[in-house]
């Protein structure tokens, strides 16, 4: 299938129902053991955009960046996400997306044409309501990393997310304490687990669906 193609049938796709849940549980990690992890969240989850950027390589394959995350104090660090984070106030999600993939990545909002959404995604350790969103360019994007939020940029191949063989599964520790039995992805040697694996597997489902 063609870039175009797959940008058409995904464009019709997506205004359809939504695998949602059915798509996310295969992926959620389980605990290991009796140590498992609790969160008790007094306010309302915060809304926040995540983008999943496709494009055409240079060889005709379809991509799409992640990155990982630089270490600090908090739920997510150091691990591989999608570019993307908190809504600022007046912010619907699609433009939350749009402009945290600018400022994480270097790519002009501008220049991006967005195909729709997949379902809302709660994600517990840190109280965010995220919605993935779904972009082309019709270039190969020049990425320039935020220093302070973003340690490297991979490029994610569409083929490989959708091998058969795609999901692994390993036992990971989780805020240095939790053992969990998390399914995965795998890119550049690193794993992409929990609330990004569930998302992208959300696409990966929709995505078999049309080709």
């Amino acid at each position: 299938m063609t870039f175009d193609e797959l940008v058409l049938r995904l464009r019709e796709r997506l205004l359809d129902p939504l695998p949602g849940d059915s798509a996310h549980a295969p992926m959620r990690a389980l605990p290991v053991g009796d140590l498992t992890p609790r969160f008790d969240h007094s306010l309302p989850p915060k809304p926040g955009g995540v983008l999943i950027l496709l494009y055409e390589d240079e060889d005709g394959l379809i991509r799409f960046p992640v990155i990982k995350r630089q270490e600090y104090v908090g739920a997510h660090s150091g691990q591989v996400s999608l570019p993307g984070g908190k809504a600022e106030e007046g912010e619907d999600p699609i433009f939350t997306a749009l402009r945290e993939c600018e400022e994480e990545i270097g790519v002009d909002r501008k220049s991006l044409v967005v195909l729709g959404r997949l379902t809302n995604f709660f994600v517990i350790p840190s109280n965010f309501i995220i919605t993935p969103v779904i972009a082309i360019a019709h270039f190969i994007p020049t990425f320039k990393p935020d220093p302070h939020e973003v340690a490297r940029i991979m490029s994610f191949s569409l083929n490989d997310l959708l091998k058969d063989d795609a999901i692994k599964q390993s036992e990971i520790v989780a805020a240095g304490k939790f053992r969990l039995m998390a399914p995965h992805f795998e890119i550049d040697g690193d794993i992409v687990w929990g609330a990004t694996a569930m998302m992208l597997n959300e696409f990966r489902t929709v995505v078999q669906g049309i080709i």
